[in-house]
């Protein structure tokens, strides 16, 4: 199993495990980054487990740092580079449904058998090349099946976060969760409330983002697990844009394509077309923000990510009216930070009708983004006293109405600007522009 090609990280994990062993102690590479690389995967990370207790690692590395004492977790530096080394154990009592009540150190065959998926349950030896295997992982991975180790019941009741554990797996996998576990995930799912929202966050956001997320929320929807992980009744809705939405896309924009599949498309009339949208869209717009709040402390999304989801759902009514909107607005819908989230998440949209407006909006687009979408301001507010305008709550609004006219093209240089400014709007006017509801 030796590569010559191997990463910079294994090698380093490696001499690792050969210190500890060449020092009289059992250590391997454990968990995912052995499951990785029998799938042909690059590792993201590489943990080492040993029969060396937390003290004993101390002393044989110069640089460590405990990071769960408890568990037996020490983090080694190599090269400056931290690797989790974990000592043997076998863990029982979990009254959290998260931690345990009680470690003790152990062996191999203990520790695989505390773990939570067969396939998150190898070990390597890199020294002499072989996979340590108590607990089925390798005919697991073969078969392309997620499976709880043990019974499936014990150990989600052990720990509840392993439910979405076992669906980000089989997402990021492309693999089936073995029935048995599946049923055990699907009758424990209510008890995913007791994990605090910073760690279902984190496995929600992870899948999300991964390669398949169509498949993920799948998972989630078919085992009862979204309602306690979005805090909302539980649906069985196809996903159509979400599953048009692609492998690893943003975290908003996955999150928009979702909403729409659950809350918009399944109040459509059969059939629905691009005539049918505008209202329904519209409404589901105006009760977006509901939604935006629930999710972002159920997910405990960032405040740069509600806002970024808020502006994407509320633009999309927007984007129906496209060929009636001034250049203008066109030009600031496209220089807002969350107009490829809204674009992309408006492409995979499955109406039928839509296509022409689409192209109409890409190709148009392009035009746009030569000419440029937000180019610095001709004027400012310093411009308006010169004019002897006295500053004011209308001074924001003379403003964007002259940077209308220069996103128009109507003025390109400041005194054009300054010209334009005297002829249309008097001194102490300026009626607020029209703005579509995207641009609000």
């Amino acid at each position: 199993m030796a590569d010559a090609n191997e990463s910079p990280a294994r090698g380093r994990a490696v001499r690792i495990v050969r210190t500890l062993q060449e020092q009289g102690h059992v250590a391997y590479l454990a968990g995912g980054c052995v499951r990785d690389r029998l799938l042909g995967l690059d590792p993201k990370d590489y943990d080492v487990a040993t029969d060396a207790t937390p003290e004993r690692v101390r002393q044989l590395f110069p640089r460590t740092r405990f990071v769960g004492e408890a568990f037996g977790v020490v983090l080694v530096f190599e090269q400056g580079h931290p690797f989790e080394v974990a000592t043997f154990r076998s863990e029982w009592g979990y009254e959290d449904g998260r931690r345990p009540d009680h470690v003790r150190f152990s062996d191999a065959d203990q520790d695989a058998q505390r773990r939570d998926f067969t396939v998150n349950g190898l070990f390597e030896d890199p020294i002499a090349e072989r996979i340590i295997d108590h607990v089925g992982g390798r005919d697991d991975l073969a078969a392309r099946v997620i499976r709880a180790i043990g019974e499936p019941g014990q150990r989600f009741g052990e720990d509840y976060l392993r439910l979405l554990r076992a669906v980000r797996f089989a997402a990021q996998l492309d693999f089936e969760i073995e029935p048995d576990t599946a049923g055990a995930i699907a009758r424990h799912a209510p008890q995913l409330e007791r994990i605090s929202r910073e760690r279902i966050g984190m496995e929600m956001q992870a899948m999300l983002s991964g390669p398949r997320p169509a498949r993920a929320a799948t998972l989630l929807q078919s085992l009862g697990l979204d309602a306690p992980a979005l805090k909302e009744p539980a649906l069985t809705a196809d996903l159509p844009t979400l599953s048009r939405l692609g492998p690893s896309p943003d975290l908003v924009a996955a999150l928009g394509a979702w909403a729409l599949d659950r809350h918009l498309l399944p109040g459509l009339p059969p059939g629905a077309a691009a005539g049918d949208l505008a209202g329904p869209l519209d409404r589901f717009a105006d009760a977006a923000g509901t939604l935006v709040r629930r999710w972002r402390r159920a997910l405990c999304l960032t405040n740069q990510q509600r806002d970024a989801l808020r502006h994407c759902l509320a633009t999309l009514p927007t984007l129906l009216a496209w060929p009636a909107l001034r250049v203008a607005h066109r030009k600031r819908l496209m220089a807002r930070p969350q107009w490829p989230d809204c674009i992309r998440v408006f492409a995979c949209l499955e109406i039928e009708g839509l296509d022409a407006l689409r192209r109409a909006i890409d190709d148009e687009g392009t035009r746009l983004e030569a000419e440029g979408i937000a180019p610095a301001p001709l004027l400012t507010g310093d411009d308006l006293i010169v004019t002897g305008r006295k500053p004011g709550p209308r001074f924001s609004r003379l403003l964007d109405l002259v940077y209308d006219a220069q996103l128009e093209g109507t003025v390109r240089t400041r005194d054009e600007a300054l010209e334009w400014l005297d002829r249309e709007a008097k001194p102490g006017e300026g009626p607020a522009p029209p703005w579509p509801r995207g641009l609000r």
